[in-house]
């Protein structure tokens, strides 16, 4: 099944990311990484309000107790929007200035997991940290090429995570009362001509809607049976992440890059580094918030 993809603000991102829905508020937070921006976009107003973070910046989620968690160049920071207060909580790769941090989201039990990735020459540099709610820190994967896309299972017994230079999605079992992860295994395999597997989502129905940077899409991959389900074309090569939004989760916002385009790349692609959603015919699921 092909779907369209709308152009809702052309925002010329450098590398636009981590688009997760905020239902209390009813706004989509998104970043872009390496302009260190925080995103609101107001769907209702087509706002977009904007905050400098002061470094990279590469995901968000809600703190359960107000405000936001943020993955920034160096670790998790708590991020207080009306006030611009940012406060450090721990940094795992502080000692590691050649790195990043990159995509990551909060587990059903309320921790926050980012994965790191090298600035440049990425091999297996990267690891994949967990934050747990009283703040202590745990290195779960390691030797990561480009960590980005991270997801939990319906029924919170299944991590889907990627290593996007694996082209592929791995599945691990997981333990939500300690937030323990085993028996990894590749739960898709990604053909390279689809571009990497980049952010991706869940939907009702437990299929992941995968961003494919380099492939100019997302698709609706059924994570049991490794088939492609749905399409969605989109106008720029960098396609980075996917979330579920709208008051009834049935909008798919799309996030794109234009990082590192030739002159000669971004006239065939002026739309890149713009934030699109599209219509999926499907309902996502609330995402989960940080509990600490």
């Amino acid at each position: 099944m092909s779907l369209k993809a709308e152009l809702l603000i052309d925002a010329h991102a450098l590398v636009g990311e981590g688009p997760i829905w905020d239902g209390d508020a009813d706004v989509l937070w998104w970043v872009d990484i390496m302009a260190s921006e925080l995103y609101a976009f107001d769907p209702a107003t087509g706002e977009n309000r904007k905050w400098d973070i002061g470094q990279h910046v590469s995901t968000v989620v809600q703190r359960a107790s107000g405000g936001l968690l943020l993955a920034l160049q160096d670790g998790f920071a708590a991020f207080v929007p009306d006030s611009g207060t940012l406060e450090m909580l721990a940094e795992p790769e502080a000692h590691l200035p050649g790195n990043r941090f990159n995509d990551g989201k909060c587990d059903p039990g309320g921790r926050f997991w980012a994965g790191s990735m090298a600035y440049e020459d990425q091999s297996g540099q990267g690891s994949v940290y967990r934050l747990d709610t009283d703040h202590s820190v745990h290195k779960m994967i390691e030797d990561i090429g480009i960590s980005n896309g991270i997801i939990w299972s319906l029924d919170a017994k299944t991590m889907y995570y990627t290593d996007s230079l694996d082209f592929a999605i791995r599945a691990y079992d997981f333990d939500i009362e300690t937030g323990g992860i085993s028996n990894e295994r590749i739960a898709i395999d990604i053909p390279k001509e689809l571009g990497f597997a980049d952010g991706f989502t869940i939907d009702e129905e437990g299929m992941l809607w995968v961003a494919h940077y380099g492939g100019s899409r997302v698709r609706r991959w059924n994570p049991d049976t490794a088939t492609v389900l749905a399409d969605i074309e989109l106008p720029a090569v960098g396609v980075t992440a996917c979330a579920f939004g709208g008051p009834g989760l049935d909008q798919l916002y799309i996030t794109t890059a234009s990082f590192r385009l030739s002159e000669a790349e971004k006239a065939q692609q002026p739309q890149a580094g713009g934030l699109f959603v599209a219509e999926p015919g499907v309902r996502g699921v609330a995402a989960d918030k940080y509990e600490g």
